[in-house]
């Protein structure tokens, strides 16, 4: 009677189930076509394919990583939120993540990761602190106009001729600098010819030597033109650096502590013209899958949260307390009752995200960039890529389906034998 009950259990099992997993093995064994009996030949190609060792790699990576990382996070956060009041808020935003499809937590991770600044959050971040510490000024693009005594170095900076004795001024005009790259604190520049240097220093301006509108003299700082603010001025005497100065809101330069009588090179380092900084390359190939893992974090780390802050609820309040009398500090508790107590619980979380990340496929395709998403591969995407995404070669795609088969069924039974042993 028992049997019949569980017959149209057993007969959906067999065609959602079992049946796809036959067929796939069986798959496995034959060509592209699936008319030809090759045997092993796809267990042996797809070892031997550097995509497939790739997908391997960062499988092995995600596995590593990944679970360890939500288990911990989710312990720390689950035993936090019972010291806040507003504990079930903090909760649901945590766990509202669950709610996004990968297909749209994908999108937003895409653009949250792109490099522009202006539309990437992580990298907005990045460069604002960089620039909050390093107040240099890069124009890209400046050049010197031919003629006017500036002379590009191999190193990319450019450099006077004649040299200068102290009590000199100079003004150092550049152009191919648009409107839109002048800082908003560049004032009309200071005309170097009516600085008065002293005897033991090098004075004068860098500035954009371009009117607007035109009627400007080339080599002659005029009243429409801008000086060069956050420019990096050095007086060089036989190789070495014997004055630095940065330019002012008007573009002027001081150079002090110079030796009357010497006569020195002025020098505009190349850092003045390098590209600004552009902030971190999080889709580049050597963090793209660190970067998709943070993602997937976003997304499970709420689960993790309230499946073992459930556990947590269960503990005996007695045992805790007990310590607390004993003198035990809440650290103390932490590692010695609390993480023992739930080992049952972090046990099921940890192999249940196991089993998750080896099955990942839709983070992956969608937030890495087609350049860089072979280095990004996985099991699972490389299973598609190579049945569905351009290799149409199903034989090796139901190989590597039953290496990924292989690969979770441990994790699977060991979940099972520890879920018999707690109901036992």
């Amino acid at each position: 009677m028992a049997g019949l009950f569980l017959l149209p259990a057993l007969l959906l099992l067999g065609a959602l189930v079992a049946y796809p997993i036959l067929f796939t093995v069986g798959r496995s064994f034959f060509d592209a076509g699936g008319t030809r009996f090759v045997g092993g030949e796809n267990y042996t190609e797809m070892f031997r394919d550097p995509a497939t060792l790739t997908a391997i790699r960062n499988s092995t990576l995600w596995v590593v990583v990944a679970p360890v990382l939500l288990t911990g996070l989710g312990l720390v956060l689950a035993v936090l939120t019972e010291k806040i009041r507003w504990a079930t808020a903090f909760k649901l935003l945590m766990f509202m993540p669950m709610a996004i499809s990968f297909l749209a937590a994908g999108i937003i991770f895409r653009v949250v990761y792109e490099q522009d600044p202006e539309r990437g959050v992580l990298n907005a971040v990045a460069v604002g602190v960089h620039d909050s510490f390093d107040q240099g000024a890069s124009f890209p693009t400046a050049r010197p106009r031919p003629g006017q005594g500036l002379t590009k170095q191999q190193d990319g900076s450019y450099r006077t001729a004649p040299d200068l004795g102290p009590g000199s001024t100079a003004a150092l005009g550049l152009v191919g600098v648009p409107p839109k790259d002048l800082p908003e604190k560049a004032k009309p520049a200071e005309d170097a010819a009516s600085a008065k240097a002293s005897g033991n220093e090098l004075r004068g301006v860098v500035y954009v030597d371009f009117t607007p509108g035109g009627g400007g003299k080339p080599g002659r700082v005029d009243p429409a033109e801008r000086g060069l603010p956050g420019m990096t001025v050095e007086a060089v005497r036989g190789g070495s650096v014997a004055a630095k100065a940065t330019t002012a809101a008007d573009g002027s330069y001081r150079l002090t502590g110079l030796r009357p009588g010497s006569s020195y090179a002025l020098r505009l380092p190349a850092a003045n013209f390098a590209e600004p900084y552009q902030g971190i390359a999080w889709l580049g190939p050597a963090l793209v899958t660190p970067a998709i893992i943070g993602a997937y974090l976003w997304i499970w780390t709420g689960f993790a949260m309230v499946l073992i802050g459930a556990g947590l609820a269960a503990l005996p309040r007695e045992v805790l307390e007990a310590a607390r009398m004993d003198g035990a500090s809440e650290g103390q508790i932490f590692r010695r009752i609390t993480v023992p107590l739930l080992a049952p619980v972090l046990t099921v979380v940890f192999v249940t995200m196991v089993i998750n990340v080896m099955k990942v496929f839709d983070l992956v395709y969608i937030i890495a960039p087609g350049p860089v998403q072979q280095e990004a591969n996985v099991l699972a995407m490389q299973m598609w890529l190579v049945s569905f995404g351009g290799g149409n070669n199903q034989g090796l795609g139901s190989a590597l389906g039953v290496l990924l088969l292989l690969l979770v069924v441990p994790a699977m039974v060991f979940n099972i034998r520890r879920f018999r042993r707690s109901q036992t």
